[in-house]
């Protein structure tokens, strides 16, 4: 039997509550389990909190715009990817919980607005088409890869725990970009491209701070 919109709906609302409330049945394994907690001071706490924060909210962005996409994809392949591609995400954003929990830092009062904001970004591009669907993976997740580099370059060596879950994320990203590009992603609009980095630049300032 054919799902209903209503139904469809209804289920995308459970998904957003799940994120939002950090409700997972993830079974990858915490890439900093092996890694021994960093002896930090409080300065260094609120400091590297606020880069998983922003991390957090990343991956809260991610799920949204997945799982936006997913709902109105042509292709029940194309669906199958992103709900793929969504449930590694939701590994990496309870990576970032658990650490900031650790820190005793908070997630972003922001989130919802943002979830709000890439799950309608995520449904605009989809009626566009897969190609333009995953050409803003390809996007996303390219921009990603880089901020996640420039916190592993800030962090340094003085955290390797956090670093452990960056790392693993940041190989996951470049993955998911590269199978974005195989299933027919195109490259987007150079303005659209500015315009996605302008957004991202505002996540980040906001999320470090609150």
């Amino acid at each position: 039997m054919t799902e209903t919109l209503t139904n469809r709906l209804m289920t995308e609302f459970d998904r957003f509550l799940k994120v939002i409330n950090h409700v997972s049945d993830n079974t990858r394994k915490h890439p900093g389990d092996a890694v021994t907690k960093p002896d930090l001071n409080d300065q260094q706490k609120q400091h590297i909190g606020g880069l998983m924060r922003i991390n957090h909210t990343g991956e809260v962005c991610a799920q949204a715009l997945y799982n936006g996409q997913a709902l109105w994809a042509k292709d029940v392949r194309t669906h199958a990817h992103l709900r793929q591609a969504a449930a590694e995400e939701h590994d990496h954003l309870n990576w970032c919980q658990v650490r900031l929990d650790e820190l005793r830092e908070p997630v972003s009062k922001t989130n919802v607005f943002w979830y709000a904001h890439s799950f309608a970004i995520g449904s605009t591009a989809a009626f566009f088409g897969d190609a333009v669907s995953y050409g803003f993976v390809i996007e996303t997740e390219r921009q990603v890869e880089s901020h996640l580099q420039d916190h592993l370059d800030d962090i340094g060596d003085k955290d390797p725990r956090s670093a452990a879950i960056l790392k693993q994320m940041q190989l996951d990203e470049i993955r998911h970009g590269e199978n974005a590009k195989q299933a027919g992603g195109i490259e987007l609009p150079q303005p659209v491209k500015v315009l996605m980095t302008g957004l991202s630049q505002l996540m980040k300032f906001v999320s470090y701070r609150i």
